[in-house]
């Protein structure tokens, strides 16, 4: 069975995001400064061979603690779909 996961690895709320600080900044001279707490982290997709759902969901959760996230300054969620 194939599967998709779509991941998503963002900062901890506890640090700081300098990205999403610089961003956030910008809104206001973009006239956009309703917009603000702006947080930037990463999307990733991978496609597992896999012969449960369960198995797949092991092996995603594995490759993010290895090499995908930093969890001293990370943390991440991830969805799993079994594509036809």
């Amino acid at each position: 069975m194939k599967f998709i996961a779509e991941i998503d690895v963002m900062p901890l709320k506890a640090l700081l995001d300098p990205q999403g600080k610089a961003v956030t900044g910008s809104m206001k001279n973009l006239n956009l400064s309703e917009i603000g707490n702006v947080r930037i982290g990463k999307h990733i997709s991978l496609e597992i061979e896999a012969a449960s759902k369960e198995t797949a969901h092991s092996k995603v959760d594995e490759a993010c603690k290895k090499l995908l996230c930093n969890p001293i300054m990370e943390f991440y969620e991830f969805k799993l779909h079994e594509t036809k």
